[in-house]
């Protein structure tokens, strides 16, 4: 029986710190990053190429650590973007543990627990069928992992950009405070951004936006939606140019 056709070549995978802690916590928690390494592996089997962008919240954010504790906004962002190379380092060893060959490629230089990240390089790993694991947002402070996700996107070509998060896709209001609130099959980027959609931070989807890359908001916590729309199945919202 031949397996199932996908509908994307290349992807980047955005998916949030807090994704790969319990609900509501902090840190790591074994079962959440087992749950993300399968939903991933079942796209690689697929053969599509995969590299995810992990964010850090699940440790701090930049922003937050800025105002409690006093220290200077880049300072805090590179504090950040180190909890996203933790957070990296711990999704590697998920994926290897499910038999999926994986790279860490890293912004920031700590080569002992990861290449630097290097464009070339990256596509040679996704062409061999190994995951890329880009930590370290982009390496520079006031920049967000929503942006580095984009960046990296357009860098590598990649057909489409799927962010991961708590809910359904796109509404126009917080579902979690308004039950009526209204999911977008699909919507602009300029919608986006003309209607402060909370999506991604807007400088990622203008960017988007520029180069043309389509963007799927999807709900991760729900098993097998990730698969689902690398088949072709319109879940989630998309975020298309006009």
């Amino acid at each position: 029986m031949s397996k199932p056709s996908a509908r994307y070549r290349r992807i980047i995978l955005k998916i949030s710190g807090e994704s790969l802690c319990p609900p509501g916590g902090f840190g790591l928690q074994r079962a959440a990053l087992d749950r993300i390494a399968a939903e991933i592996g079942e796209v690689v089997a697929l053969g599509v190429q995969v590299a995810v962008v992990v964010g850090g919240g699940n440790f701090l954010r930049g922003a937050n650590v800025a105002d409690d504790l006093g220290v200077a906004r880049a300072t805090a962002d590179y504090m950040g973007m180190l909890a996203t190379v933790l957070n990296a380092l711990a999704l590697q060893e998920a994926l290897e543990r499910n038999g999926h060959p994986v790279r860490v490629q890293n912004a920031l230089t700590i080569e002992r627990v990861g290449e630097p990240f290097d464009r070339r390089r990256c596509l040679r790993h996704l062409e061999k069928g190994r995951v890329v694991i880009l930590g370290g947002g982009t390496g520079n402070p006031h920049v967000t992992t929503d942006s580095c996700a984009s960046i990296r996107g357009i860098e590598l070509g990649v057909d489409v950009l799927l962010k991961g998060t708590k809910v359904d896709g796109v509404y126009d209001d917080d579902p979690a405070r308004n039950p009526d609130a209204k999911l977008f099959e699909t919507v602009t980027h300029e919608q986006i951004v003309n209607g402060r959609l909370r999506v991604m931070d807007l400088g990622a989807i203008e960017m988007c936006e520029q180069y043309r890359l389509p963007v799927i908001v999807f709900n991760l916590f729900k098993p097998g939606t990730l698969r689902r729309i690398i088949l072709g199945e319109p879940l989630g919202t998309r975020v298309s140019p006009a």
